[in-house]
């Protein structure tokens, strides 16, 4: 071996000691913040959370997120100052999302997740077992015989149902629901605060094996938790579905129907992010994937969306990494 050799040698074992370089991220596609609509429950907190990383390590970006429900982050998105909202629950906000679609001021990009279940619930050891204080309640039509059961402490004559909060399409649904099967006079359409407030009640009321009649959804950690029985309404019928949304004070329902959630945005940066978009186009999880992260971010205490997020990206990476190109989950992977 001669000295060239020794020193090339040399230098290379040198090299192999050396830090490997920091996989850099490319410049944003978006001269500004990419701004997502933080609506106010966990599931969409998540996702959030998991797109957001990735588009800031991954595709170089900065993110932002505006809190709020719904229908104002709905509006907010038409206007142009939000970009992207994660869940869009386009069936329970038709008559201000088909509107917005038409003028071409949103546009839809792809499925979520194609099961979200919707309904309203019981806990079972209501109606099953030697002391279940409801055992013949099963459907909507049976609530009547039952409203001492759930008592309102407000308004002792009536019981009390726990309905989403005020701003979420789904408190519309549900209050449409209320009317139109005649149980406005037997109960109370109670909105809790905030979605917290709504988990709230729920846990609460399991803890001490009280009675609660509410209005959930899934995938979320509640229901991944606590052991519900959603009762029963009429099959869902997509003219009937219609109707009821379309009259004021319905006299027909029908229960929900298994959702198909998508991601959304607004028109004007669906132009300008091409890339993003393609990345937003194949993000696709699942109710028992999202229910998973969730319930594990629940009994952690002190855990955050964003860390359930980084727990998920970091043991699903098959999920994941077929949402973007090699270098994009390259950097991802190496952010973590």
């Amino acid at each position: 071996m001669n000295f060239r050799t020794i020193l090339s040698a040399t230098a290379l074992g040198s090299a192999c000691l050396l830090p490997l370089p920091a996989l850099a991220a490319p410049a944003c596609e978006l001269g500004r913040p990419v701004v997502f609509g933080g609506l106010d429950w966990d599931s969409n907190a998540f996702h959030d959370a998991v797109a957001r990383f990735i588009l800031e390590k991954g595709y170089g970006c900065k993110t932002e997120e505006i809190p709020g429900s719904t229908i104002p982050l709905l509006n907010g998105m038409a206007r142009g100052d939000i970009d992207i909202t994660m869940e869009m629950w386009v069936d329970n906000v038709r008559d201000a999302w088909d509107p917005l679609e038409k003028a071409g001021k949103v546009q839809l990009v792809g499925i979520n997740f194609p099961d979200a279940v919707q309904g309203w619930f019981v806990p079972r050891y209501l109606v099953e077992g030697p002391d279940a204080k409801a055992k013949g309640l099963k459907s909507v039509s049976d609530l009547p015989k039952y409203k001492a059961v759930f008592k309102d402490p407000e308004e002792p004559d009536k019981g009390r149902f726990y309905n989403g909060i005020a701003g979420w399409g789904a408190e519309v649904v549900s209050t449409k629901k209320l009317a139109a099967y005649k149980l406005e006079k037997d109960f109370t359409n109670f909105r809790p605060g905030t979605g917290a407030a709504l988990a709230s009640a729920i846990a609460s009321a399991y803890a001490r094996k009280k009675p609660i009649l509410y209005y959930y959804w899934g995938p979320t950690w509640v229901m991944g938790k606590y052991d519900g029985v959603m009762l029963q309404e009429p099959a869902y019928d997509k003219a009937t579905w219609d109707k009821m949304m379309a009259e004021k004070n319905p006299t027909v329902a029908t229960a929900f129907p298994l959702m198909k959630v998508y991601t959304a945005v607004n028109s004007g940066f669906a132009k300008k992010a091409p890339n993003i978009m393609a990345f937003l186009a194949k993000y696709r999880t699942s109710n028992a994937l999202v229910s998973k992260a969730l319930a594990l971010m629940q009994d952690r205490k002190g855990s955050t969306a964003a860390d359930a997020a980084k727990e998920f990206l970091k043991t699903e990476a098959k999920v994941w990494a077929a949402w973007v190109p090699a270098d994009v989950a390259a950097r991802v992977k190496a952010a973590l």
